[in-house]
């Protein structure tokens, strides 16, 4: 993996905890991740115009990671409803890099050095280790916020693998991740059709959230999918889950959660595995 491709999944990854944190500091979780998947879908729309459509044989490949990308959105409202960033985002971003690393292989013919399965394990150990503390995981809550985050790690490797073969397809990855983000908001809008009164009022007071939350999400993903043309699916993936250090900061900053001794260990390791994963 060049520098520059480094640097790229970097970015993709302050963008992603960024937009997280938006929905957290939101009063309804839900209607905030849907305020921010409309503004992608808004500002992809814009563009659409200006870009090719994506080859037809990428076109099974964007359905099927649209689907998933909705049940994720859900997915990450529910969490953020029932437990703290620090708490549910390291479960979401720290468990699907391994399950991409298992899968990646095979769907994609990848071959992966034994340094960057090192790598992989340090960065998945060190997100992981960071939301398994005692008291985090011992109420109904947070129990309840465990069970939605590692559900939606197994739909981030899902539409992780899917987007890595689709966007290799498509031949135009600006164009992919465009109608990814617009398809995805016209059926997350679609299914939520019944709480329209409900989200205009929301709309017209966080407007805000969802324009910044939605170029967030638009340019981390379109950036981690760019990269995924220029490295193997699961080393970009693994890359990507250093969005955590950024969100650990962010939490303790701006959303005054507590960074302890545990989590700064946790942070270490994640560290370390960017660091191996950039030399490997």
């Amino acid at each position: 993996m060049s520098g520059a491709t480094v640097l790229v999944v970097l970015l993709a990854a302050v963008l992603h905890a960024s937009w997280n944190a938006l929905v957290k500091a939101g009063p309804d979780k839900l209607l905030s991740t849907v305020l921010v998947a409309a503004g992608a879908g808004a500002l992809a729309t814009l563009v659409l115009p200006f870009v090719a459509l994506p080859a037809a044989a990428s076109w099974p490949w964007l359905a099927g990671s649209v689907c998933c990308h909705v049940a994720s959105y859900r997915l990450v409202a529910a969490a953020y409803a029932h437990g703290d960033m620090g708490h549910a985002y390291p479960l979401m971003r720290g468990s699907a890099p391994l399950l991409v690393a298992l899968a990646g292989v095979t769907l994609h013919g990848e071959s992966l050095r034994w340094l960057q399965y090192g790598a992989i394990a340090l960065i998945c150990g060190g997100v992981l280790a960071m939301s398994l503390q005692g008291r985090a995981a011992a109420t109904p809550a947070a129990r309840r916020a465990t069970s939605f985050a590692l559900l939606n790690a197994v739909l981030i490797a899902c539409y992780t693998l899917i987007d890595g073969a689709g966007v290799r397809l498509s031949g135009a990855p600006v164009a992919y991740t465009l109608w990814l983000f617009a398809l995805t908001a016209c059926l997350l809008l679609l299914a939520l059709a019944g709480k329209r009164r409900a989200l205009l009022a929301y709309g017209r007071q966080y407007w805000k959230t969802g324009l910044l939350g939605g170029f967030g999400t638009m340019a981390s993903y379109g950036l981690a999918l760019w990269a995924m043309t220029m490295a193997p699916v699961a080393v970009v993936a693994a890359l990507r889950e250093t969005s955590i250090l950024f969100a650990a900061i962010i939490a303790r900053v701006f959303l005054r959660e507590q960074l302890g001794l545990h989590r700064l260990c946790a942070v270490g390791l994640i560290a370390a595995g960017a660091v191996t994963m950039r030399f490997a």
